[in-house]
Order: structure tokens, then sequence, then C-alpha cells
């Protein structure tokens, strides 16, 4: 029941992750499930629940979706207070039982959220008891936004922005009084045309040349990863951890022999993306990581024509646009990578562009699409929502 589960970023002003929104499958408005008194039992969410939704948010807040009747009926008390924010959903009217029950919530040590809110001078007594009011920004103007977090700057409220799809939304809004960042403006260049591409950089772009070749050149790459101090050192880390090793490596080389074709490919997209991403948003590496595993593991799974390698560089390479700000297209020129590669990531077009397609719509919670995709690909929705689980796990191992 609560397997369908996306989560979404929350950043705050330096593109920290602070925790993630989680959207459920289950009915117009995806939130947490109105389920019966009876079942509501500590029992029942431990293991439905916290066991598949917890693990999605790591050590991290969750905010989660709650309707009007389980507010009422204290619902969100079963749960840990600790890591939970208690989002009061739009729709839900501000009467004398929502606010005896906010109250308890608070008393009890709760933390909530008003979700999508628009001013509306009933819900002014609610305010002393709320630690964040969300504001749609696309539905929102900033400048209302201004006005209203002026207004009541002595609560000790922080302000979070919605549906934030540019890096000049964000710019704006944190100027104005956000604290706390929505949206998926983090996945996109930033200022493409006025930054150059560093000598680091530079490095990672050859390595992804390298590794998009049917045959790997274990001279050139190893020159590549000596010239990094910090590449040259995961590398024999990475070594180690995955070898069982007897004798003494030697060279750069030696090390990338170890490893075998499969394994130094898997370690190069990962180590590349990390380190372009060294002045961008964590929550970058960590959606290019996901991307990866939930392509590579629905090729696996699935009926697909292409190669689980071919899905897992898609994936990763999904993001590298907004990694290394730059477009796309000019990035995958210099890239010797299969024209349905290309066509996929470019147009999200032919099998590999409605896979990448699917999982672009399952992170942002459009189930009406995920639908679709599936069903063009031939696969299930169980077995997509199950590796996206996975996915999300095996990207936070790698940030831990």
């Amino acid at each position: 029941m609560y397997s369908y589960v996306a989560r979404q970023p929350i950043l705050d002003t330096d593109k920290n992750t602070i925790g993630y929104e989680l959207l459920f499958r289950d009915g117009p408005k995806n939130s947490f499930p109105d389920i019966d008194a009876e079942q509501a039992t500590s029992r029942l969410l431990s293991d439905q629940f916290m066991n598949s939704c917890w693990n999605t948010t790591g050590n991290k807040l969750a905010f989660i979706n709650f309707p009007y009747s389980s507010l009422i009926r204290l619902i969100p008390t079963l749960l840990p207070k600790d890591k939970l924010i208690i989002e009061i959903l739009e729709d839900c009217e501000p009467t004398d039982e929502l606010l005896q029950a906010v109250v308890i919530f608070y008393e009890k040590g709760y933390k909530m959220a008003l979700d999508d809110f628009i001013p509306d001078a009933r819900w002014d007594r609610f305010l002393p008891y709320i630690t964040f009011i969300k504001f749609d920004i696309q539905l929102f103007p900033l400048s209302e936004a201004k006005s209203f977090i002026h207004n009541n700057r002595n609560y000790k409220i922080k302000f979070l922005a919605e549906k934030v799809e540019t890096y000049e939304e964000f710019q704006q809004a944190k100027q104005i009084g956000f604290s706390y960042f929505q949206g998926y403006f983090f996945s996109k260049p930033e200022m493409v045309q006025q930054r150059t591409i560093e000598p680091s950089e530079l490095v990672t772009l050859q390595l992804c040349t390298e590794i998009a070749t049917p045959e790997l050149d274990y001279d050139a790459i190893g020159k590549l990863i000596a010239s990094d101090v910090t590449l040259s050192y995961k590398l024999l880390k990475y070594v180690n951890a995955s070898s069982a090793i007897s004798k003494t490596i030697t060279s750069f080389k030696h090390a990338l022999i170890y490893l075998g074709q499969d394994k130094l490919r898997r370690f190069i997209s990962l180590m590349t993306v990390a380190h372009a991403n060294q002045h961008k948003p964590q929550s970058l590496y960590v959606l290019s990581i996901q991307r990866a595993r939930i392509c590579e593991q629905l090729v696996t799974k699935g009926s697909f024509k292409a190669e689980p390698n071919q899905a897992f560089l898609m994936g990763m390479f999904s993001l590298l646009d907004a990694l290394l700000d730059k477009p796309l297209s000019q990035l995958l020129t210099n890239l010797p990578l299969s024209d349905e590669l290309k066509l996929a990531l470019n147009e999200g077009k032919g099998e590999l562009g409605h896979l990448l397609n699917a999982v672009k719509a399952y992170e942002n919670a459009d189930w009406e699409q995920v639908n679709n995709h599936c069903n063009v690909l031939g696969i299930s929705e169980e077995l997509f929502a199950s590796q996206y689980a996975d996915s999300v796990k095996w990207g936070d191992d790698f940030t831990v």
C-alpha cells in the first residue's frame, strides 16, 4: 500500500539537503492514506509505512501530507516526532477542531507546515504553532510572499518556496526571506553561457569519453586518473574494497585491470560525477546515482534491447549538463556514445528515452505518466516502485 512513494529534496540557502517531501500514490492528493482508525495502529505504521519511508529519508526530515480526517484523529502521533514534519494540506478548513489537534501536536513536540499556503485571516490563530509555511511560487507571487514574510517576522516560522524551477527563482526567493527551497532547479545548468570548464572537469569529460568506448584503454585511463590526486586515492580504495588482492599494486593500470571492465566503468561513472559535483548541491550527485541504478536494474530485469551498462551510463549522464553548466547536446557531441543513447539523452526518444522519462515522472510523482511509460516498456509498476526504492537506498549509501 505504501510502496508507491517518491521523494523530493528540500534544500537550504546553501543548497544542502535538509529533508524530503514524501509523495504517495494514494488518490488525487498523493497524501498520507486516510486509513480507518482501527487500522491505524503503531504496528501497521511500523510495518507498512516506517520501514519503506523512513529508510527513504535516511537521517533527514520527512515532510508528509496528512488529510484533515487523519489530523483530527491524531494519526501523526503514531509516528516518531524527531524527523517528522506534519504537512497540513491546503484544502483543510481552519476549524476549531483542527486547531485543537494542532495544539496537541505542538505540545507533544511535533513540527508542522502549512502546505501551498494562501494567506487568510482565519489561519492567524494557527501561526504560533507552525514551524514552516510553504508557498507555491508558481501560483503565489513572490512580491506578495515578501510582504507576508515581512509582516509575520515576529513568529518563529521558516518559509519554504515550492516549485522552484530555475536558479533565478532560487536567488529571488532567497533574497526576500525564504530559508528553504523545493523543486528541481538544482538539476538544471546554472548560467550556461558564462562558465568555463575547469581543468579537473576536463579530466572528468575525458574519462567519460574513455568509458563510453566498447573496449577500454587501460593506459589512457590510468594516465588520466594519475593526474588527479583525489581520483587516484579513491581508485586504490575502491580496488581494495572490491578485490581480494594477494599482490602489491604496482601501477594504476595494474589496479584498473584488477577491477575488470564492468566494475571500472561503474567506478569511473560514480567518481567522475562526484568530482564534477564539487561546487554543486549534494542532491544532484545523489539523483545522478539513483537514476543510473534504477535504469540499469530495470533493463536487467525487463525485456529491453539495450544493455544494462548503457542504461547505467544514460542515468548517470542525464544530469551532466547541470553538473558542468553546459548544454547536454554540446557535451554529448564529444562522447562516443551510441546513437540510441544520445537520442534518449537529448530528445527523450526511443526505448531508453521512455525509460528515462519514466524515471523523471516517478521523481515528480506524476503517476499517470509513470503508468503510460511502463505500458510502453512492458514493465510492471510494482517492479518500477521496488527498483525506485532500491535506487534511493543505493544512492544514499554512496553519500554517507
